[in-house]
This record gives C-alpha cells, sequence and structure tokens, in this order.
C-alpha cells in the first residue's frame, strides 16, 4: 500500500515532488520523536509496551485513508499519521529480536511474512482489489496479524542509559551506521518512489504495477529465507557486505532494461530489499555489547528514519535537477558505492566479531 496504491492515488491530487518531500519529513519527525521515546523505553524496560501501542495506531489511520478517501488531502493527511505510527512501532520492533537464539533465520522469517502477503495480494489478487477498500482490508490484515504479539511476544527486560554523546563517540558504531545508512537511503526511496517510476517511465497501467512489485515482494519472502539461512550458516559478518553490491547492480539494472524485463529487475529489488531488513540488525546485535545492544538497535532504527527522509529528498532533488526518472534513479548509485567503500577500508581498523 506504501509503495502502489497510495502513491497512485495521490499523485493525481498532488505534484509528486511535494509528495516525495511530505513522505520524507514524515520520516524526518519520527526520528526526533524517537530520540526521546525511544531512550525512555529502554530505560523503563516498556519496548512492547509501546510497539503494542503504535501498532494499533498504524490500523487505525490506515483504515481512517477509507473513510476520508474523497478528500484526498485529509486523506493524506492520515497517510502521514499512519506511516508515523508504523515507523515508531518499527523502532520497538527490533527490539524484540533480543529474545532469540537463532537469529539470522528469525530474522529473516520475519521479513518473509511481511513480505507474504504483498506477494499474495498483488500477483493473486490484484484484479479484487479495489479502492478505497483495500484500506480497509489492509488496515483489518494488518490488526489480524499484529495481535498475536501482546500474547506471545515477551518484553526484553534488559534496562540501560547511555548519553547520545557518548553513543556517537563509538567510531566504530558510527562506521556501521553510515555504510547502513546509505543502503538505506537507497532501498526507501525504492519503497516510497517505484510505481510513480514505473507509470513514468515505462507507461504502465496500474494492474501491471501491481504485478512487478507483487513479483519484488516474492523475491522478499524467498530472500529472507535464504538470507536467514546464510547469516545463521556463514555468520553475518560475511553476508551483510553483500548488501553493497546488491544495490549498485539493482540501480544499474533499473536504468538499463526494458520493460520485458522488468519482473526480473522486481525480484532482484525485493532480494535487496530483504538482505538489508534481515541481516542489517543481526550485525549490530553480533557485533556490539548486549547491555546495550537495545540502545542501539533504536538507533538503528533512527537511521532508517532519517534515510527515507533524505534519499526520498535527494531522488526528489536529482528529478528537480534532470528532469529524467531514469538518471534520477541512477544518480543514486553513489550511496552504496561510499558506504561499501567506507564499509571496507574501516573495516580492519575497527574490526568486528569473527565467527
Amino acid at each position: 500500500m506504501v509503495s502502489t496504491f497510495f502513491p497512485l492515488y495521490i499523485t493525481k491530487y498532488v505534484d509528486t515532488k511535494l509528495y516525495g518531500f511530505l513522505y520524507g519529513l514524515s520520516f524526518f519527525l519520527t526520528f526526533l520523536f524517537s530520540l526521546y521515546i525511544g531512550r525512555y523505553a529502554d530505560k523503563k524496560a516498556l519496548r512492547k509496551h509501546f510497539f503494542m501501542l503504535f501498532g494499533f495506531l498504524t490500523a487505525l489511520f490506515c483504515s481512517l485513508i477509507f473513510f476520508s478517501y474523497g478528500n484526498p488531502y485529509l486523506s493524506l493527511v492520515y497517510f502521514l499519521l499512519m506511516l508515523f505510527s508504523h515507523q515508531q512501532s518499527m523502532v520497538f520492533y527490533n527490539s524484540l529480536l533480543l529474545n532469540f537464539e537463532e537469529k539470522g533465520i528469525t530474522s529473516g522469517l520475519g521479513v518473509a511474512f511481511g513480505y507474504l502477503g504483498s506477494a499474495f495480494a498483488l500477483t493473486l489478487l490484484v484484479n479484487f482489489l479495489k479502492e478505497p477498500s483495500v484500506y480497509l482490508y489492509t488496515a483489518f490484515l494488518f490488526f489480524l496479524f499484529f495481535l498475536p504479539s501482546a500474547f506471545f511476544l515477551e518484553n526484553p527486560r534488559e534496562r540501560g542509559f547511555i548519553k547520545f554523546s557518548e553513543l556517537l563517540r563509538d567510531k566504530r558504531f558510527l562506521v556501521f551506521l553510515l555504510s547502513y545508512f546509505s543502503l538505506s537511503e537507497v532501498a526507501n526511496t525504492l519503497i516510497a518512489m517505484m510505481s510513480v517510476y514505473l507509470k513514468a517511465v515505462y507507461g504502465l497501467e496500474n494492474m501491471e504495477i501491481y504485478r512487478i512489485i507483487g513479483f519484488s515482494a516474492l523475491g522478499g519472502v524467498l530472500g529472507g529465507l535464504f538470507w536467514g539461512f546464510m547469516t545463521d550458516k556463514f555468520g553475518v559478518n560475511r553476508i551483510f557486505p553483500l548488501g553493497f553490491l546488491n544495490w549498485i547492480l539493482f540501480l544499474f539494472l533499473l536504468y538499463f532494461v526494458n520493460r520485458d524485463f522488468l519482473l526480473f529487475v522486481g525480484v532482484w529489488g525485493g532480494l535487496s530489499l530483504s538482505h538489508l531488513w534481515t541481516t542489517g540488525r543481526v550485525f549490530l546485535i553480533e557485533n556490539f555489547p548486549r547491555e546495550n545492544v537495545s540502545l542501539r538497535l533504536s538507533f538503528l532504527s533512527l537511521s532508517e528514519r532519517v534515510a527515507s527522509s533524505t534519499g526520498v529528498w535527494l531522488w526528489s532533488f536529482f528529478l528537480f535537477l534532470t528532469e529524467d526518472y531514469r538518471l534520477s534513479s541512477l544518480l543514486m548509485v553513489f550511496l552504496p558505492i561510499i558506504g561499501g567503500t567506507l564499509f571496507l577500508l574501516l573495516k580492519k581498523e575497527y574490526s568486528y566479531h569473527q565467527e
């Protein structure tokens, strides 16, 4: 819904560049808010409580898009509030991984199941998904699958407090955050603007766009399982750096490929997204002290929120300069190149735990 239905709907009434700006702004505000609520939750060990609160608000605001569909500007407000709530819940979602032993496959399964619904809906049910009812169905299904976490997931008991200045002096941690940030910028831009890109560049109809993004979700399902297995088998320190190569190849494919191979590009994008979501949080947990890993996970989520703003803003800026969707996307390739170079050059100086 975030990458397909709503962008195609709202850009009929709001300029694409303005939508990209507002989308990025919602994530930036999430970042500012999370600085305080995340630290409070870690200090009081209330991670699950806030996860539940913001998960419920996500379903609520999603359902309100259905009721406000006739007013696109009010729908946009509810959509931005839904994004804010969802991203707040994700700040605390990663911390719940602390309770699992096999973190690679657990993380991968979470990613796979997250994509499974999208793949099923966009490949098999696409002809039956209509607006505005899709927002009400999505809200209901989100709440239905979110609810069991209230009964079966335990709240991590770790408590900790660390000053921001102290954490930001950890150069080893900053190297990882910056490299992860470079990938998150590309990933979040893909999620936000892919449907708009496919329509502008290839002139695809909505049903064709749904299927391509559905195959991308299918790649995410397979990728979550694959990368989770590979992470546990070969170690996250060997698997995580492959993400830089994944995204470089994806952006070049996106620039050169014709419409006959878009399904393949979609699957590759899903594999790349699932790699990032599966391995990033496991890398942090395995390489940094457990006594404050929940705080670091919060910063990891915060870096994703900032990347969601800056990535879309950067792409919108390139589009403003070039008025060329293909070239604007290709220019984003400098991000994984810089991030990968930084990670590899400094890996020895700030060595990570070897499996």
